[in-house]
């Protein structure tokens, strides 16, 4: 039986690096060229989609613990947060390279005119904040203003919402399971408020 520091040691790692195989498995693919026909497409929309679901397991730890008593999560959450912001600079590096080709000015265009490009913008630069004061040591600099700050998440949440379900072409399966879980996490959080009021 595992040591609680081994414990906590293998924790980390397997949720270290099971977050980090889909970056693997998504270079390898496009290493072995197994991406199909629109590999710049695949990349920057895989990307999107780990950044996302990165975002609602952050969101997801407290709601972990207080339902299931899971305390270890909450050492995961500035890991999870950090991989939320990991895939969506990501994404929107693979969007201006693959998709752009970095053409200053139909990236300004882009950004400027199609709502969907603007609020993941606006997300994207909501989570620089978050990612650059998310260490032990910035949280006691900033003390009592550090959890007012990463409040930001919430909002976040909702743009990322708002990014994905506007890029909506024909089927909306995906946006809808996202939509209801992130309703659950919120819904959860603002239950939990009212009650204590």
């Amino acid at each position: 039986m595992l040591s609680d520091g081994k414990m906590r040691r293998f924790r980390w790692w397997f949720i270290f690096l099971l977050l980090l195989s889909p970056f693997i498995l998504l270079n390898s693919n496009l290493l072995t060229d197994n991406l199909g026909a629109d590999p710049a497409k695949v990349i920057v929309q895989n990307l999107g989609f780990w950044a996302m679901t990165s975002l609602w397991l952050t969101l997801a730890v407290s709601p972990g613990v207080k339902l299931l008593g899971w305390r270890w999560l909450m050492s995961f959450r500035r890991m999870l947060g950090l991989y939320t912001f990991f895939y969506a600079v990501l994404h929107l590096l693979a969007f201006a390279t693959f998709l752009v080709g970095w053409r200053w000015d139909i990236l300004l265009t882009e950004l400027t005119k199609r709502p969907y490009i603007v609020v993941g913008t606006l997300a994207l630069l909501l989570l620089i904040p978050l990612a650059f004061t998310s260490t032990k040591g910035m949280q006691r600099r900033l003390g009592k203003h550090w959890k007012k700050l990463h409040i930001l998440i919430y909002p976040i949440s909702l743009l990322v919402m708002l990014h994905f379900v506007w890029q909506i072409r024909s089927d909306f399966g995906q946006q809808l399971i996202f939509a209801i879980l992130l309703a659950i996490l919120l819904g959860y959080r603002l239950y939990l408020k009212r009650r204590s009021s």
